[in-house]
This record gives C-alpha cells, sequence and structure tokens, in this order.
C-alpha cells in the first residue's frame, strides 16, 4: 500500500475529523473561557482584594537597562490560566457527569423494557409444547 493510500485513510477512514472538529472547537471555547477570566471573573475579584489586577503581577528579577528588556516572573498571568483551566475543568467534568446520567437513564430503562423472545423462538417453544401434549 502506497504511502498516498495510507494517508487517504488515515484521513478519511480514521476518527481524524472528529478529532479536527473537536481541537477547533476547543480553542473557541479556549478562547471563550480567557474572555470570561480575564473580562468578568477576574476584574470584581481584583476589586474585592483591593483593586488588583492579577494580569499585571509580577516578580522583577532584572530591571530594564538600555535596550534589554526587564526579566520578570509574571505569575499574575498564571494565576488567570489557572482560574481558566479549573472553570474549563469543571464545565467538562459537568458535560461529562450529564453525559454519564443520560446513558445510565438510557441503560436502566433498557434493562427494564421486557425482553421481547426471537420469533423463531415462540415458533419453536410452541412446536415443542405440542409435540410434548401428543407424547402424553
Amino acid at each position: 500500500m502506497g504511502m498516498v493510500q495510507e494517508f487517504k485513510d488515515f484521513a478519511l477512514k480514521s476518527n481524524f475529523i472528529d478529532m479536527a472538529t473537536g481541537i477547533i472547537i476547543g480553542g473557541a471555547v479556549g478562547t471563550v473561557v480567557k474572555s470570561l477570566v480575564s473580562d468578568i471573573i477576574m476584574p470584581p475579584i481584583g476589586l474585592a482584594i483591593g483593586g488588583i489586577d492579577f494580569s499585571k503581577l509580577s516578580l522583577t528579577l532584572q530591571d530594564k537597562v538600555g535596550d534589554k528588556e526587564a526579566v520578570a516572573i509574571n505569575y499574575g498571568s498564571f494565576i488567570n490560566n489557572m482560574i481558566s483551566f479549573l472553570i474549563i475543568m469543571g464545565a467538562v467534568f459537568m458535560i461529562i457527569k450529564m453525559v454519564n446520567a443520560a446513558k445510565d437513564k438510557f441503560e436502566k430503562e433498557e434493562e427494564a423494557k421486557p425482553a421481547t423472545p426471537d420469533p423463531q423462538v415462540a415458533v419453536l417453544t410452541e412446536i415443542r409444547d405440542l409435540l410434548a401434549k401428543n407424547k402424553a
């Protein structure tokens, strides 16, 4: 099998399209969550603890010297990213929890349904019963 055919099989027959769709949607959701954290959640939190803007929090290791930029650890950005991560994880957890609950409910409904016998089995059972009556 040639390399082109293998690539075609991978692109068209595998879960490649589903995976690509998930990655694109994930990127879009990431952008929305980043905006939610930066623009909606962090300003009230910063205000509540004294007007601190987390995104600007940093620890300067070396000041700017001439053309050399300052060297700093931007731990405020890290705090924002951790909050974004926690929000995303919470959302994913809730989605998985809802999907599992729906799946469990569906499985319980399926188990509760009486099993309908196979028509062939029903006919064979009738024949067996008739043969048993004729022997008696």
